[in-house]
């Protein structure tokens, strides 16, 4: 099992996420003595008879007084089974964007819902945003059980609409758990509550500490995205040409074949070398720099990847973005994309579709993307990338556009047209992880 967990938390606006997440900072003990006493005192002087342990993440004064995040926080926090990274994000609709940042690294999330209110249009948007970015498994908790009595069926209710959501979107029902939970009083957060005899499964803490992740696959495509080529040119290392970066995924060993692309030069690893000296191997984010057995002419931005399975370089790129900009995006717009460290000029050739996140459907051809809206789109770009399937090599198949006029980032793309709930263009939609809906299931 691993030792940590990237999650992410999303829901509705009220429904309880910051007090979710300031329970459980509270209850595994992540919480500084003077930040609690500072808590203490200002859930006082609202005239609260316990502290408000949503003031343990709301650190903003605009926040708290708007009374909503409006940001993606990250919080840290650990029990003596697992260590958490936590990304908090907001729930207005507006801040779809940071949904998308927050979750793009996250391993489960997390979905809250009010058990007064349901499942909502909200929660049906996270689902398919959470869905398209392939995040493996959900949790929804449906948070303020105790304001509807600890009722079983209300909860019963809401957990199958739910399932069945996100069934739709292609998760097996064994990656999808509901927990009833009171985030205020504590109910089957930490530990299970007896306020909810029926209920049989784990306490949320419970299932974060236990639930498989799967580590990246020892034998997945080796990428290298070269960040500094390194030459000392010292009287000890004349003739020393390194490249240095992190592995994004995969193993290399010295003796490997190889292949950089975007230009297609095959060398083989002759060592691998670290601040600490020498590696005999080294994997999936590892900072290392690597010495080539050939002296080619390689440049920041380039590839190193496994030559029995390199990436595609090419100019012609089908993709999902997330629009982050309030101006809206329309064919012909010239822009620039970031894949690694590697910037170039691109065009947009058409707008393929707009996700409908209600309907779960792509609509044909819309006329523009607008802020929040997800869709595909065709790029050309002036050079050659290589770039693999998002589905299949997340952090290779990954990058930015930006504006060319002032660096403002405008999308956060996906390489690849079978992508979540947008389909893979006959019809059929893929579950996180790059399966046809209904693959690997756990029953």
């Amino acid at each position: 099992m691993s030792s940590l967990l990237r999650l992410a938390t999303a829901g509705s606006v009220d429904d309880g996420k910051s007090t979710l997440v300031g329970r459980l900072l509270y209850d595994t003990k992540s919480v500084l003595a003077d930040q609690l006493d500072a808590v203490t005192r200002a859930s006082v002087d609202r005239g609260l008879d316990t502290p408000d342990l949503s003031l343990l993440v709301d650190g903003l004064r605009s926040e708290r007084e708007q009374g909503i995040t409006i940001d993606v926080a990250y919080r840290y926090f650990a029990t003596p089974k697992r260590s958490f990274v936590l990304a908090d994000t907001p729930g207005h609709v507006q801040y779809t964007r940071n949904t998308v940042t927050g979750a793009s690294t996250a391993q489960l999330a997390v979905l809250l819902v009010d058990a007064r209110n349901g499942v909502l249009e909200q929660t049906r948007r996270h689902a398919a945003v959470l869905a398209l970015l392939g995040v493996p498994r959900l949790v929804l908790a449906v948070n303020k059980i105790d304001l509807v009595d600890y009722d079983e069926s209300t909860f019963e209710v809401i957990a199958k609409e739910f399932t069945d959501h996100a069934t739709s979107l292609g998760y097996p029902l064994g990656e999808v758990l509901a927990v009833p939970i009171s985030a205020l009083q504590g109910d089957n957060v930490v530990t299970r509550s007896a306020n909810t005899p029926w209920y049989t499964g784990p306490s949320l803490l419970e299932h974060l500490e236990t639930v498989p992740v799967a580590p990246d696959p020892h034998d997945a495509p080796f990428r290298l995205p070269v960040q500094y080529v390194i030459r000392p040119r010292t009287a000890e290392y004349p003739d020393y040409r390194g490249y240095a970066g992190q592995i994004a995924s995969g193993t290399i060993r010295p003796g490997d074949e190889v292949v950089v692309l975007p230009a297609g030069l095959r060398s083989t690893v002759s060592r691998i070398d670290t601040p600490d000296g020498p590696l005999s191997e080294a994997g999936s984010g590892a900072s290392v720099t690597v010495v080539l057995a050939d002296d080619l002419d390689i440049a920041r931005g380039d590839l190193i990847a496994g030559a029995a399975a390199p990436a595609e370089a090419t100019d012609e790129l089908n993709a999902t973005v997330c629009w982050l900009s309030s101006n809206p995006l329309r064919p012909g717009a010239r822009l620039l994309v970031k894949h690694g460290a590697k910037t170039v000029q691109a065009m947009v050739e058409s707008l393929t579709s707009r996700l409908d996140e209600q309907q779960l459907r792509a609509v044909a051809e819309p006329d523009q993307l607008e802020l929040n809206d997800i869709g595909q789109i065709a790029l050309r770009t002036s050079e050659p990338l290589p770039i693999d399937d998002y589905t299949t090599s997340p952090r290779t198949g990954a990058f930015l556009i930006i504006d060319p006029k002032d660096g403002d980032t405008l999308a956060a793309g996906m390489a690849g047209t079978g992508l979540g709930v947008l389909g893979d263009g006959n019809g059929e939609h893929r579950a996180p992880g790059g399966r046809k809906a209904g693959e690997g299931a756990t029953r």
